[in-house]
This record gives structure tokens, sequence and C-alpha cells, in this order.
């Protein structure tokens, strides 16, 4: 049930803090918000969006830090600050061109389960918070900020029978 799920995704949607990051917040002394994100992570969407899979980001807070590494990672939708996050899955699965079940949420705090609800994968990571556990299809082994997105991207690259052709491109 969950590989065919996975088979199916052709965007994927992350929340940004405890799940791009660890979700600890920095302030440099001159105020600034400073974050850190995992390359693993980053490599895992790269290779996700080189086999054709949109990827966006879905982030209550409003956040320079996530908006420039959206940039360079090339995420085609990055929206922060978002008060409601439903509703902008909805207005980002129609302009995606892509139906509930073709796409995957991963969340890890309350403030992410109204959108986990209009995806057909529902995905928490290892550290998210107990209901929102409960209420995904898919918990992830690694914990959000340390390899949680990547575990997801690979999960779906190996779902659509593309993960032995990325190897092979790697060791030729």
């Amino acid at each position: 049930m969950i590989e065919q799920k996975l088979k199916q995704i052709r965007l994927l949607l992350l929340d940004a803090d405890g799940v791009l990051t660890t979700g600890r917040i920095m302030y440099t002394s001159s105020g600034e918000e400073a974050k850190s994100f995992d390359v693993k992570d980053g490599l895992g969407i790269r290779m996700l969006k080189d086999a054709g899979v949109k990827i966006g980001i879905v982030s209550g807070r409003k956040s320079a830090a996530v908006e420039r590494r959206a940039a360079e990672l090339g995420i085609d939708y990055c929206h922060t600050g978002v008060k409601d996050k439903k509703t902008l899955v909805e207005t980002i699965l129609a302009q995606a061109e892509c139906m509930p079940d073709q796409a995957a949420f991963v969340g890890d705090d309350l403030v992410d389960l109204a959108a986990m609800k209009k995806v057909g994968l529902a995905v928490a990571v290892a550290d998210a918070h107990e209901t929102v556990k409960q209420n995904a299809h898919l918990v992830t082994d690694h914990p959000g900020g340390r390899g949680a997105v990547r575990e997801v991207c690979e999960r779906i690259l190996a779902a659509k029978g593309l993960w032995e052709k990325i190897i092979d491109r790697w060791l030729s």
C-alpha cells in the first residue's frame, strides 16, 4: 500500500522547521535568524527533481534562510509565513496540475495536520509530535533536519524503480 502511494508521487511538499531543519532557531548577535540544513536532504531533493517530481515548501514561519535554501535547490514552490497551510496545499495542487493522491506532505507538528490530510501520502518525521505520527501514512526513521527528507526522497525514487539507475550514475 505505501509503496504504491510512493510510486504515484509527482509533488513533494515539505514543512521547513522541524522537517528541513531540526526545528531549532538561532539568532546571531545582530539579531538575524540562522538555521542549519542537512546537505544530504538537499541531494535527495535534487535527485527527486531530476526524476521529474516537483518540490514545494509550505512553512508557517517567514524565513529568509528557508527562502535562500529553496532558491539554492531550485525548489518549485516556496511559501513561508503561511497561516493556512491546507488552503495553500490545495492551491499548489491546482498549480502543479496534480491530484491529491499524487502528492505527499512531510510534517512534524500539529500545524501540519490539515495539510497532511489534503494529500495522498502524509509523512511524519521520526521526532514529530505523537498526534502527527498517528495521522501519517508513513513515519521516517530519521528525525527532521537530519536525513528525514532524504529518506522520503529515496523511498519515492525506489518505488518508482529509479534508485538503481541513480546509483549506477554515481558509480560510473
